[in-house]
């Protein structure tokens, strides 16, 4: 059982939560008032043996400095509950039947390509490049956990008769909304740990630059994210229009009230700011989820 129990770590299943919360909206939104349950459901398993794929050979290739951080000791690596060769195998293994999957079971040659740039460009851009030679790291390596909207687009697409519309702009806004919403969902967390990242000598911005430059980076990101959420209201309903309009107001006063507090050199706990990012996209998607499930009319055919 902990032999098992350390390859679902290895997976780091918390984190593929942004797999489901991301992939099912795009479905949704891409056939609207549609249920394709068994097509989603293919999808996820796919996709998800693909983000598995790309947090095993991460936490290979991050094994060093696993040991040297409080919050990572306990990784099976870290602790050598597996081999790094082990590890590796399942990881290829993973990889190999993702793109099988995707391809032959959901039908999508391009969703499988995409999942496969997706591991090549987490692995070699961000965790052996990126990482440790930046601080805007997660700005730019966060690209590749806004790709399930686009595999989850791409399969939908893939799937409906031969000359629809593929409409690459809305999945474009959604990757946009992750890529704007990482740095400050991983900076609030890494203002939380970061000796950790001080002593494995990674360059995260909390490690590198003032708190209130930090903060103020949140800031900025968090409006970013707000706002490029609205570019999607005209081809969505009242229900996603209404969750990006307060959830996005949420989301940002939290995040001014972190900068203020910050600032003026107040006590702060910026683990609240990287609990409520996660609530807020919730809130998002799930609304997304919703509003296209019901094939509610969408604002952009009112005018």
């Amino acid at each position: 059982m902990e032999t098992i129990k350390a390859y679902i770590a290895l997976t780091k299943p918390k984190v593929i939560e942004l797999l489901l919360v991301a992939t099912i909206p795009a479905m949704l939104q891409a056939d609207r008032g549609e249920n394709h349950a068994l097509l989603i459901l293919l999808t996820v398993v796919g996709g998800w043996m693909g983000a598995a794929a790309a947090n095993t050979f991460n936490m290979v290739a991050d094994s060093d400095i696993d040991k040297l951080m409080g919050r990572t000791r306990k990784r099976p690596l870290a602790k050598a509950t597996v081999s790094n060769r082990a590890a590796t195998i399942f990881a290829w293994t993973l990889t190999v039947v993702s793109f099988l999957w995707l391809w032959l079971l959901c039908h999508s040659l391009l969703a499988a390509v995409f999942v496969m740039a997706t591991i090549a460009f987490y692995i070699f851009v961000y965790t052996k490049w990126l990482k440790r030679s930046t601080p805007m790291n997660i700005v730019w390596g966060g690209a590749a956990g806004c790709m399930p909207v686009m595999v989850g687009w791409a399969v939908i697409k893939d799937n409906l008769p031969a000359g629809t519309a593929y409409e690459w702009w809305q999945p474009l806004v959604l990757f946009l909304v992750i890529f704007f919403w990482t740095p400050p969902h991983t900076w609030a967390l890494a203002m939380k740990y970061r000796e950790d990242y001080k002593a494995a000598g990674v360059p995260m911005l909390p490690v590198v630059k003032p708190a209130h430059e930090v903060t103020r980076q949140i800031l900025w990101y968090t409006w970013g994210t707000v706002i490029v959420s609205l570019l999607l209201v005209p081809a969505a309903g009242w229900l996603y229009a209404a969750a990006a309009l307060l959830a996005g107001l949420w989301f940002i006063v939290m995040a001014t009230r972190l900068h203020g507090k910050v600032s003026r050199g107040e006590e702060t706990k910026p683990l609240a700011l990287f609990i409520l990012s996660n609530n807020y996209l919730a809130a998002l998607f799930v609304a997304l989820s919703v509003d296209a499930l019901l094939g509610l009319q969408t604002i952009g055919s009112l005018f």
